[in-house]
């Protein structure tokens, strides 16, 4: 009889699921990805893998939430290190132009799942609003503490540019909405 499997085991075992999965739905996208080539990535037996996630949308769901995690926490570790108000609120865009630039970027990840799945998957679909709402109100927020009441169109410029960007392949697109947004900035002071 084979040894139980340990919680430490089950953590290392979805850890590793979801490096695979999230790797593999980037880079090519969700349906095209089927759970034998999970499977693969991942080094566990189809049977383990749907203990852990009984269907791929739970771990469709799960890669996304945990990529939010990791991504809005990476935004805020490099725009909370700058001191004024307004740096900040660009030091959003700086961020995105860096992210824009790194080998493999395929634009955004909850854009393209809802792309994909948000018609046919609520799941897919509450997940994906649930980022962007999140990523909408962390902006906000920098730009309220930077005095302006320009939210929503800094907001705009934010998704637009990581939607042109992920199109066009070029990191500019955040450059050209970072002029934007310090001229918006400027203007409602």
């Amino acid at each position: 009889m084979p040894a139980p499997i340990t919680e430490e085991q089950t953590r290392a075992d979805r850890e590793a699921l979801l490096d695979a999965a999230e790797r593999l739905f980037y880079e090519r996208g969700i349906q095209a990805v089927g759970m034998d080539d999970v499977r693969a990535a991942s080094g566990l037996p189809l049977k383990r893998i749907y203990r852990i996630f009984a269907a791929k949308e739970d771990l469709v769901i799960a890669v996304l939430r945990r990529r939010d995690r990791r991504w809005r926490a990476s935004l805020s570790a490099h725009v909370e290190q700058v001191a004024d108000p307004r740096e900040r609120v660009l030091a959003v865009f700086d961020w995105l132009a860096a992210w824009f630039a790194e080998p493999g970027f395929r634009g955004c990840a909850w854009i393209n799942a809802h792309g994909e799945l948000g018609p046919s998957s609520p799941a897919v679909l509450a997940e994906v609003r649930s980022h962007k709402q999140a990523f909408h109100d962390q902006i906000a927020a920098w730009v309220r503490d930077a005095g302006s009441a320009a939210a929503e169109p800094v907001c705009l410029l934010a998704e637009g540019a990581i939607v042109t960007a992920g199109i066009t392949g070029d990191p500019a697109p955040a450059r050209h909405a970072r002029t934007a947004v310090a001229s918006l900035l400027a203007s409602s002071s």
